[in-house]
Formats: structure tokens, sequence, C-alpha cells
């Protein structure tokens, strides 16, 4: 069993800014998250669209947010346990807490922070005969290189931000085909207004209908069919069919651990992000609260807060200093600086320091 102060359930941008949280409050943290890779939402739905709300950082793509933030959490070394789930968090005496994954993998913990999002997530399917045998070749639910779709016929089916998004993106880079049932999309008006003048110019172009078939031949997929309100279908070649229908988000075994759920989110208070749980606090777009807004940074501000929250619990009636990172020594140490708060760690020039 790994004994540590603190399990953070969530590898996202929030999970992640939650171990630099603690860390400077000397408090160690190992990371659990579903997925195989660090990152979240923001890597699995748009690793390179670019982000414009950081504090201090202009425009940064979500990958490299992600990099930044592994880059600020390294001198606090936390342990991640990917591709598992964790499923029992139960209380243990002492008030600690006897947590288990799905692959077994048990931790002994003061507390247990919720950081993962909307839960585990996953994509709205294509249910056609056929879908499963070429998914992850020609049929795909994320994009992760774009390059793949270079010269080739590419359908996009979808009518939210991620299809039009990757729409614009590739609409210049493939012969580009946007299905979709009607033409009403839950999209920001901007850019169906730039899909429509693109689809105009025929740089692109749009087609209204379901799919309702999909014809491979030997293995490969040729082309779909479009069937349209009237019943009249069309067949359109493609290489590559690109599906964004949204998530399926699922809070999973986190249901059952006797938390205030409020439609599937956690319901804390604001001045630690505490859960009705003694030791269970819940950070970032998991939550809610009067005034919650879905925000990346919003969540650091919650992490901040839940970590003093952390401290409280684990050392009730011990108290603890706002300290600053500019000039405390304490913190300074902690970050593996040099009493001139120069950093030690040449191969990490863009670590950051934090007021």
């Amino acid at each position: 069993m790994i004994v540590t102060d603190a399990v953070i359930v969530g590898a996202g941008p929030v999970g992640l800014f939650q171990v630099f949280e603690l860390g400077l409050l000397d408090l160690r943290a190992h990371v659990v998250d579903s997925m195989a890779r660090v990152g979240g939402q923001c890597i699995e739905l748009y690793p390179d669209k670019p982000i414009y709300d950081i504090p201090a950082i202009p425009e940064c793509s979500a990958s490299e947010l992600l990099e930044r933030l592994l880059a600020q959490i390294k001198p606090f070394a936390p342990q991640f346990h990917l591709g598992q789930e964790v499923t029992e968090a139960e209380g243990r005496e002492g008030g600690r807490f006897r947590v288990r994954t799905s692959l077994g993998t048990e931790f002994d913990c003061a507390c247990v922070i919720v950081a993962g999002g909307v839960g585990a997530f996953r994509p709205r399917t294509l249910n056609l005969p056929g879908a499963e045998a070429i998914q992850g070749r020609q049929l795909h639910y994320k994009v992760g290189d774009p390059a793949m779709f270079a010269g080739r016929d590419v359908v996009i089916s979808g009518a939210g931000d991620s299809a039009l998004d990757w729409a614009l993106a590739l609409h210049d880079k493939c012969n580009l085909v946007l299905v979709h049932r009607s033409r009403e999309f839950r999209a920001a008006a901007g850019k169906v207004r730039q899909m429509e003048r693109l689809c105009g110019e025929q740089k692109m172009q749009f087609l209204e209908g379901d799919i309702d078939a999909l014809e491979i031949a030997d293995g490969t997929l040729r082309s779909i069919r479009v069937r349209n309100r009237g019943g009249f279908a069309n067949r359109v070649a493609t290489d590559h069919l690109l599906v964004f229908w949204g998530l399926h988000p699922k809070l999973g075994p986190i249901s059952s651990w006797g938390l205030n759920l409020d439609k599937n989110q956690i319901d804390v208070d604001t001045a630690r992000f505490a859960t009705n749980v003694p030791g269970i606090f819940a950070v970032g777009d998991i939550n809610t609260y009067p005034g919650k807004k879905k925000l990346i940074l919003s969540g650091f501000h919650e992490a901040a807060l839940a970590a003093f929250g952390v401290r409280e619990f684990i050392a009730p009636g011990e108290k603890v200093y706002l300290q600053y990172t500019t000039t405390s020594p304490i913190m300074h140490k902690r970050l593996g600086l040099d009493t001139r708060g120069t950093a030690q760690r040449a191969e990490s020039p863009q670590t950051a320091e934090s007021c």
C-alpha cells in the first residue's frame, strides 16, 4: 500500500496545478487518471487549439499548457497512475483513507481530491455496422495527428465547436465535407459564418442529413451514405470519417462515495472546496457552488484554496502562514531554488514563480 498525503483523482490542468499548490505546503500527492496520459479533456479534445485566458500567457495550445504545468510541478516529484480508475475510497482508523483503483493499486492517504473534470467521459459513437472495425484507422472521435488527413477525402460529422473547429482547421489541407442533420449548429456564430463563407467559396462542402450507412470493402471504408429529411440519399466517397457528437460524462464509482451531488456535480463549500465527506475535496469542472464558472483559471483558484483546506484537515489547529514564492526562503527551498531565488534545475527553464 502506497502511503501519501493526498490522492488526486484526475490529471487534467487543474489536477496538475493541485499538485503544485499542495507541494508549496509541503504535502505530497499521487495522481490517478482513467486515461492513458495526462492532460484530461484538453489533450483529448483540443490539444492544438489555442487557449487565450491563462494569466500572463497571451496564447498557448493545450499541449503547451500541459508541458508548462508538468515543468512547474517537477520539484514535487508527483507519481502518476494512469489508465486506471479510482473505484473505492473508504475511511480508515485515524481519519485516513484507503483508496483502491481498477488495477488494484492501493493508497493509504490523508485526503482525496477529486479533480476529474466532468468525470470519466466517452465520445458518442457511430452505431452502424462496420464502424468498430475501422475505428482508429478511418473512423475517428478525436484528432491525434492532423497531418494524416492531408490530401485526403475527409467527412466531418457534427454541429458543435469541435466539429466546426476541425472543419475550419482542415478545409485547406484536404477535400472536406461537413455533415449534419440540419442547418442548426451549436457552435459559436462566428465559426458558423466562417464555415458558410468557405462553402460559398467552394473551399469545403456542407451536406444536410444523417449518416445511415458505411460502405466498407476489404476492411477499408470507401464511402458513407447520407440521407436527408426528405428521404433522399447521397453517397459520399471518403478516406476518413471524423465524428464529433459530444461526450457522455460519467461520474463512475465516485457516485457511490456518499457525496452530495447536483446533476453529477459535487457540492462544495467555497472556503476550502471541501465536500460533505470530511477529507474529500473537489476542484475543477466536477464541483458546483453558487456562481460556479467552468474555466481553467477558476479551477486554479480552487486548487489553491483546497490545498489550505487539506493542510487544515491533516493538521487541525496548526497555524499555516501565507508565504509568497517571491520572497520566502521556505518556498524557494521547496521549489528547488537557491537563496537568491534562481532555479537550480537547468533542464526546466520554463518553471514559473507564482505569488
